[in-house]
């Protein structure tokens, strides 16, 4: 049994569903009394040192709301990389489920992807307390990678390092999201002023075209 075309044309013009901020997965929002975070920007350069000693609050509060933030997450899952609409990155990460070994730092590297190789971006080291750090910008169409390595204790030289998690992500350009925010409503509105042509035509149909037919009167007797 096929369904009649304007039900089909109504479930064709049915609005998506309204996007939600992502919630907070227990374990990335920092505790109350969390220390401020210390980090070293390093220059670029494999054996290049040094770099001036920073500091940094912990992101409280954050939420990734669509369509001013997307988010994205490591293959282990954590490490998560929220891209904002201003071009920034907060990449926020924990330490996973049971782990015993203490780090001494975390290293962030950054690289980006051209065409026949990777190039470097930025280098951090960050302390031991920290659990995100704010990237300032990012340009639009190039495929980033963020990856964070565990540092071991300086008492434990000789202990291999833990792997390290990264993700990947594209920013999406501003002006391009606007535009498919626009097509999007002008569809939706396009499909409104369609439904409602549907149901007058089918009104005009039904009532005026084929009026329904008179019951025959009783006749008077003479």
């Amino acid at each position: 049994m096929r369904a009649p075309p304007l039900l089909l044309l109504l479930a064709a013009c049915v609005p998506p569903a309204a996007a939600k901020a992502a919630p907070t997965p227990p374990g990335w929002e920092p505790a109350a009394d969390a220390p401020w975070c210390p980090y070293k920007v390093l220059p670029e350069g494999p054996g290049a040192g040094g770099g001036r000693l920073c500091f940094r609050s912990p992101a409280r509060g954050f939420r990734c709301r669509a369509p001013d933030c997307v988010a994205h997450a490591s293959a282990g899952g954590s490490l998560r990389a929220s891209v904002l609409r201003n071009r920034s990155v907060l990449l926020q990460w924990r330490r996973p489920a049971g782990q015993v070994r203490r780090a001494r730092a975390f290293a962030l590297n950054c690289s980006w992807r051209g065409t026949h190789a990777r190039f470097p971006c930025e280098r951090v080291l960050l302390g031991a307390a920290c659990r995100d750090y704010l990237l300032p910008f990012v340009h639009d169409g190039v495929r980033y990678r963020l990856c964070l390595q565990p540092l071991p204790p300086r008492a434990e030289p000789a202990a291999a390092p833990e792997p390290a998690e990264c993700v990947e992500f594209t920013a999406e350009p501003a002006a391009m999201r606007e535009i498919v925010v626009a097509m999007t409503a002008v569809g939706g509105s396009i499909c409104v002023m369609l439904v409602v042509i549907c149901l007058l035509v089918a009104y005009i149909t039904e009532n005026l075209m084929h009026p329904a037919p008179r019951r025959p009167g009783l006749r008077r007797q003479a």
